[in-house]
């Protein structure tokens, strides 16, 4: 598990395909599988060469990676749902909201409420901003507790409302996501979360990706 500490995001590698996959794809056009050494340097290098140096990038799509996201904003996660060459099983606000009922109030605003509050929200660097979503968090368990229906509750959540998915995604998508995503210019959140889904790669597969990261 990678754990990024400024945003509280902990991303888990469920699973992931093995090298020899992608290099027997690339074999499979030109019937070299004479020369495979079984997702060794020679396969691994043939990787690089086709699906990065000569951009024979679909071949890289027979590659999947999937991880449990924890931790991230829905602001956060509107930006990752823009990348749709991927899927997402998402935390149900249907199903989920009653983890706020029955705590106790997360008012007034001191610094004991707001680590309380942070499980749930994600705070910013901005005072003012961190203020408006502690009372949006009040605001919601209010609403809660007074049995509110929570497909109604939900619409009065605040963007900076933590969530969690499962997330699975290929390759190609994934060079893509993380060329955009570790930009300076990105959502701080979401170039953290960037970072911390490359980190979270297995160590020799990063050489497929280590090009795109733009920090």
């Amino acid at each position: 598990m990678v754990e990024n500490i400024a945003c509280k995001i902990h991303i888990t590698l469920l699973h992931y395909t093995p090298l020899e996959v992608c290099s027997h794809a690339i074999r499979t056009c030109w019937q070299s599988f004479d020369k495979s050494d079984n997702g060794g340097q020679k396969d691994m290098e043939l990787i690089d060469r086709v699906g990065n140096k000569f951009k024979h990038a679909s071949t890289l799509e027979h590659l999947h990676y999937n991880f449990y996201i924890q931790g991230i904003s829905r602001a956060c996660l509107q930006e990752l749902a823009r990348h749709r060459m991927a899927s997402f099983s998402v935390k149900s606000s249907r199903y989920t909201l009653k983890e706020l009922k029955n705590l106790p109030s997360f008012l007034p605003a001191n610094a004991e409420n707001l680590a309380r509050a942070e499980e749930f929200i994600v705070l910013t660097s901005n005072e003012q901003v961190n203020l408006a979503s502690l009372h949006a968090l009040e605001n919601l368990r209010q609403i809660l507790c007074n049995n509110v229906n929570n497909d109604i509750a939900k619409f009065a959540m605040p963007e900076s409302y933590r969530t969690e998915l499962s997330f699975s995604i290929n390759a190609r998508s994934l060079q893509n996501f993380l060329a955009l995503r570790t930009s300076k210019s990105a959502l701080w959140e979401i170039r953290a979360l960037a970072l911390a889904l490359f980190n979270a790669l297995p160590e020799e597969h990063r050489f497929i990706f280590e090009e795109h990261i733009t920090q």
